[in-house]
């Protein structure tokens, strides 16, 4: 009888299906953060706009230069101590071949890194929602450049790098619950109780100044959600990416809805604010959770999401912390809920066996998620805030008074996003001349 042969396990191989769908994917989750400029400057006063798109689209290029350099290697290098990763060979990424692949999946190395580096643009980005009209723009530029090294990639580590505590401890977030969400909605609330309110808040009406804005950036966030979410899944072909994609779309439309049903029970009307938030928290909830739960989990997590962010967004009144557009209430709380609720609703038929409370998994999945919920939580809530406290009291990190009254952009940018002396025509050229030919006629009559 011949001896047994054993195969050693086929390699992976380069697949130029997988590497154009991340590539996809990944301008995909770029144009989020334009599409944030567009939401959060459609929702600030007309003289703080160019500040609130400036916020957005600085983290683009101070964000991609410290990838590049040192965060990649920092946020899933090689594991020191399961805190953070460091691979030299990475640095500057010279010395990463073309096709290497990245290990056990069918794209390149650079596909992976440049995938997650649109993660690392917007995350730092959608902080700036709860710093509108205040904050010195130099002083934004060198927070995020420190939050990003000392928050940011040591948090990404800990979530998706091999050798990361929270990794290794099994704590489930599919796309950016922990590490993306509740990072920066915890930053958020760090640098607002250090530097305060904006002048005015809860005296002054401090109203969105163009909702079509704010639905065009909420529009573009739902559509690059989903390179965010189905591309996590780094092109695998075994339904997982698919199904993520429709607990997306799922659980943003159940959020939406929900969000609009509480608002017209509370206030007494549908609201196009409201549709826009309600979306972003069913986007922000599904984000960790999309994975593990089925369809109709997702529109639990969903409609839960939409009511309880709902309810959170007016908690800034009640405490009297000014989180100017409700990062907190939808980012920090959406995401504590997506991550939260895995415990409950973990199917054990998507990316993982793990079953929740709901499916007879019991609530070990709820503590591990707990575990992880708050430890990113408290490290980017108390490190956020020393490192503002620490620009605060060196260069400052507000504009003055003054200043804020007149307006951020003209301070800050010396510019303003409208330009209405020639609105309807003006006095000026022919319309001087209409002008004259009227007050003629009404002399000769």
């Amino acid at each position: 009888m011949a001896p047994a042969i054993t195969l050693a396990a086929e390699a992976p191989k380069l697949s130029a299906a997988n590497t154009g769908f991340m590539l996809i994917c990944s301008a995909l989750v770029l144009i989020m953060t334009p599409g944030l400029a567009f939401f959060y400057g459609g929702m600030v006063r007309v003289k703080s706009t160019l500040n609130m798109l400036m916020m957005s689209f600085i983290s683009m290029g101070i964000i991609t230069i410290l990838w590049v350099l040192y965060g990649f290697s920092l946020a899933f290098g090689t594991d020191k101590g399961s805190f953070i990763g460091w691979t030299s060979d990475w640095v500057g990424l010279s010395n990463v071949g073309l096709t290497e692949l990245w290990p056990g999946y069918t794209i390149p190395v650079f596909v992976f890194m440049v995938f997650q580096l649109m993660f690392a643009i917007i995350t730092p980005a959608l902080i700036s929602g709860a710093l509108a009209d205040r904050v010195k723009f130099t002083a934004w530029s060198l927070f995020i450049t420190l939050w990003a090294t000392v928050v940011y990639f040591p948090v990404a580590h800990w979530v998706w790098g091999t050798g990361g505590w929270a990794f290794d401890l099994g704590v489930i977030d599919f796309a950016g619950g922990t590490a993306v969400h509740i990072n920066a909605g915890a930053a958020a609330l760090g640098v607002i109780l250090v530097i305060g309110k904006r002048v005015g808040f809860k005296k002054d009406p401090m109203r969105p100044h163009s909702l079509p804005l704010v639905m065009l950036g909420s529009g573009l966030l739902w559509f690059g959600w989903f390179g965010f979410n189905a591309g996590s899944w780094l092109g695998n072909d075994d339904g997982v990416g698919a199904l993520m994609f429709v607990n997306t779309q799922v659980a943003t439309a159940a959020a939406m809805l929900a969000w609009l049903i509480y608002e017209k029970i509370r206030h007494g009307a549908f609201t196009t604010l409201g549709a826009a938030s309600g979306a972003v928290a069913g986007l922000v909830a599904i984000t960790p959770s999309g994975g593990a739960v089925s369809p109709l989990g997702a529109i639990a997590v969903g409609a839960i999401a939409g009511v309880v962010c709902a309810m959170a967004v007016g908690l800034k009144y009640r405490f009297g912390y000014d989180d100017s557009l409700d990062v907190v209430g939808v980012h920090l709380v959406g995401g504590v809920i997506g991550s939260l609720l895995i415990g409950f609703f973990a199917s054990g038929k998507g990316q993982s066996t793990v079953e929740g409370l709901f499916y007879g998994g019991g609530l070990t999945q709820f503590w591990k998620q707990c575990a992880g919920v708050f430890a990113v939580l408290g490290y980017s809530l108390v490190v956020s805030a020393i490192l503002a406290f620490v620009i605060d009291r060196t260069m400052g990190m507000r504009v003055t008074e003054d200043e804020e009254i007149a307006g951020i952009d003209q301070a800050e940018h010396a510019e303003t996003a409208y330009d209405f002396s020639g609105a309807g025509g003006g006095i000026v050229g022919g319309s001087v001349s209409a002008l004259a030919g009227t007050q003629s006629k009404k002399v000769d009559a």
